[in-house]
């Protein structure tokens, strides 16, 4: 639940609709290629999960195949997408509540519920883990209602028109813009889509990390895979792609289609649920990560500190401190600061996939020539599953170079890899000396 918590968004409940906008009916395949990735990404995981003694939390799988470049880059390169997420997820909360208290300043919302979400996971691992299963309960209920209302509309049973899948083709064809953008729209789908990987995390702090991390991260990923491809499907098929107002929230237009009572103010509860589950599961996941780091060195050894309740309140504390900084951004230059830390981590996670990907196949090379009798959860048609997932990856980014819309997504965020990079560098020369 605390991996389903992580995904199921505003990314999907709003997010999408940049998707659907983009690539049309088509976006269910976008959401699959997204998915699929992920899965085998996972798998990747779960593998490296038994083999690896001590290697629990994602960031450290690829320190753990590659070196300390490589654990450093994706630690600190999480670490940013994740309080990234923290920071639109309380601007897309407080968008919401300012809109049924238009007398409050959406900033001192955001900041409201950061706080809010802050308090909660100081409190212990079991407060937050006890709000994102009550939070993710709500989501999962809401998508199988909504879903089971479209498919009773699709099938005909409560729409006066009978059977009818026409918007699928109707508009400009399933891909009315071609194939190009639904593989470039992979990159934005698995910015929604990040989170299954937050399992490794929370695993890490249970008593048999190994074994419940190769358990779940396969059976969470297809979950998340059914319910995104599910929902997006039904959505298409139930509005015509064409009245997908990017920024509105897809689900509310297809409940006002169905003339769905109240399915506006519906959906808005249900993205607010949403909004402060991916902020819970956001300041978890910086805070471990930052902790992370600082256990091998690539942060302030402070952030290493736990209070009594075991609980890392300074990373968690210095996580929060980035919200209140976007927000402010936000507020002082609508569109300008924020814009570019949006862009800047829109393909984080498929560099940090892929170098799970290259860390997977030089550590599965090492065990069967070292340790075979280890690989008892192996990857799926290894090497194959593998490179098929990396050249995808590379397909996808390739694709974002070439669309103009998303271009400015894919260099910004090479650049911060490069100044992570470069800060890795000047740090070793420091130490050096």
């Amino acid at each position: 639940m605390i991996a389903i918590g992580g995904i199921i968004g505003a990314g999907l409940f709003v997010g999408s609709s940049t998707t659907i906008a983009l690539t049309g009916p088509a976006a269910v395949i976008s959401y699959l290629i997204a998915g699929l990735l992920i899965l085998l990404v996972m798998r990747m995981i779960a593998e490296m999960a038994i083999v690896l003694e001590g290697v629990r939390t994602f960031p450290d799988f690829a320190r753990a195949g590659l070196g300390h470049l490589a654990g450093f880059l994706s630690g600190w390169l999480y670490w940013y997408f994740w309080v990234v997420v923290v920071a639109v997820e309380a601007i897309a909360g407080a968008k919401i509540i300012g809109g049924w208290l238009p007398g409050v300043p959406e900033w001192a919302i955001g900041a409201g519920l950061t706080a809010l979400m802050t308090g909660v996971n100081l409190m212990s691992t079991r407060s937050y883990g006890e709000f994102e299963f009550w939070f993710s309960s709500i989501k999962v209920a809401a998508i199988l209602v909504f879903s089971l209302i479209c498919a009773l509309w699709v099938f005909g049973i409560t729409a006066p028109q009978g059977f009818s899948i026409g918007n699928l083709t109707a508009h400009g064809g399933f891909a009315p813009h071609g194939w190009g953008p639904v593989l470039a729209g992979v990159a934005s789908t698995i910015f929604s889509l990040c989170g299954a990987e937050i399992a490794t995390i929370a695993a890490a702090e249970s008593p048999d990390p190994a074994k419940v991390i190769a358990r779940m991260t396969v059976s969470v990923a297809l979950r998340i895979v059914i319910f995104y491809v599910l929902a997006i499907g039904l959505i298409v098929a139930v509005v015509p792609w064409t009245q997908i107002v990017p920024g509105h929230s897809p689900f509310a237009t297809t409940l006002a289609a169905m003339h769905i009572p109240g399915g506006e103010t519906i959906m808005s509860a249900v993205v607010l649920v949403a909004v402060l589950s991916c902020l819970n599961s956001g300041l978890y996941v910086t805070s471990r990560a930052l902790f992370g780091l600082a256990r091998f060195g690539d942060a302030p050894d402070w952030l290493v500190h736990v209070n009594a309740r075991g609980v890392p309140a300074r990373a968690i504390i210095a996580a929060s401190l980035f919200a209140y900084g976007a927000l402010a951004a936000q507020w002082l230059s609508p569109g300008t600061v924020f814009s570019f830390l949006v862009n800047s981590s829109g393909v984080t996670m498929i560099l940090l996939y892929a170098l799970v990907g290259i860390a997977q196949l030089k550590e599965r090379t090492r065990m069967e020539r070292e340790a075979p009798e280890r690989l008892t959860l192996k990857m799926w048609f290894h090497p194959f599953g593998t490179l098929t997932a990396l050249a995808a990856m590379l397909a996808v980014l390739v694709f974002m170079g070439l669309q103009p819309d998303l271009a400015s997504q894919l260099w910004m965020s090479l650049l911060v890899a490069g100044l992570f990079a470069g800060a890795f560098w000047l740090l070793r020369t420091g130490k050096r000396a």
